[in-house]
């Protein structure tokens, strides 16, 4: 005989009272009556319903869902691919929405809680969260990483204005030590690696020798590394590796 109303109520997770009205307009129309005239769905109206409510999940008004699930040239495959898209499309969406979620749940942690424009006073067009899911990825593990999310936290605006000034200051120094044709092996240029160095400790986390070899390594090693150092002058990522690794071996000998 089919399922009362309650009972498609209960394991549907549907009013009672929106099945009646779904029943007045034709949406979902059960298929069997009992003597008495109750209501009582078959299976085949259980199918309908799960595609009803695919589509009202999915924020179809029923108007819609009706003319969707009465097409006659549309057969219960072509309708579970087309939710299986929309779903998929929705998922994708929601995974983006929650992305920006944890992005800004992260800067709030790293005490980066600017304006837009603050941002732009700050950092220019250089966003601090660009890299920020890659960086725990790689080191996320490690104390170095930790300590740098310490620090961070603790930053106030005035703060990320005074580092970024310093840190701009030694990229035009730099850069013009590499314009005048010093080598990366003068002491020159191995005090401002220094420098380097001890602007990271500062800032970020300690920094010793053979990590900031490795990050200079890196400097030209990734290409978008070597972007941001060579916009201030061609070479200048290649010229401070080999700065850093030449300042390391000063300081290890």
């Amino acid at each position: 005989m089919g399922y009362s109303v309650g009972q498609v109520s209960g394991f549907a997770g549907v009013t009672v009272r929106a099945l009646h009205h779904w029943d007045e307009i034709g949406l979902l129309v059960p298929g069997e009556r009992t003597h008495a005239g109750h209501r009582r769905y078959t299976d085949a109206d259980l199918d309908r319903l799960q595609r009803i409510l695919f589509y009202r999940e999915l924020g179809f008004p029923l108007d819609e869902v009706a003319v969707l699930l009465d097409d006659p040239d549309a057969d219960p495959r072509t309708h579970l691919r087309r939710q299986h898209e929309l779903l998929t499309a929705r998922i994708e969406k929601l995974r983006q929405m929650a992305a920006a979620v944890e992005h800004a749940m992260e800067a709030r942690r790293m005490g980066i809680d600017l304006t837009p424009e603050e941002r732009f006073e700050v950092f220019g067009d250089k966003d601090p969260e660009q890299y920020a899911e890659e960086a725990e990825q790689r080191w996320g593990g490690t104390e170095a990483y930790a300590e740098s999310q310490r620090r961070a936290a603790r930053y106030t605006k005035d703060d990320w204005k005074r580092m970024r000034a310093e840190s701009e200051d030694w990229n035009h120094r730099y850069a013009a030590l590499v314009a005048d044709g010093v080598p990366p092996s003068d002491a020159a240029a191995m005090d401002l690696a220094e420098e380097h160095r001890n602007h990271i400790g500062h800032w970020f986390y300690d920094c010793p020798y053979p990590m900031h070899r490795c990050l200079g390594e890196m400097y030209v090693a990734d290409d978008r590394f070597t972007a941001y150092y060579d916009a201030f002058g061609p070479g200048v990522a290649a010229h401070l590796n080999a700065a850093i690794a030449a300042n390391a071996d000063r300081h290890s000998a």
